[in-house]
């Protein structure tokens, strides 16, 4: 590509919607929320928010996340047995 090629980056398209109102939209990902405004009989999408991808939290970090808990008492099983057994 030269620099006197011309660069394409707004692509005339046409969408057709099926049976139930949905259009395919490229470059869309699931979780995308986009606005939606009327202008005559053209209808104007804005894309509003695209949903960060969450890390998978691995098994270290889980067991991690148990060990800070507040509500696990930090006591050794055997002390626990002794404290809810009854004599």
């Amino acid at each position: 590509m030269t620099a006197t090629d011309v660069v394409w980056d707004n692509p005339t398209m046409t969408l057709t919607a099926d049976s139930k109102k949905r259009v395919v939209l490229p470059g869309a990902a699931p979780g995308d929320v986009f606005a939606c405004k009327q202008k005559g009989p053209e209808l104007i999408l804005r894309r509003v928010h695209r949903a960060v991808p969450q890390r998978k939290e691995t098994k270290a970090d889980i067991l991690k996340a148990i060990r800070n808990w507040k509500s696990v008492p930090n006591i050794r099983w055997e002390e626990l047995r002794k404290i809810t057994r009854e004599p």
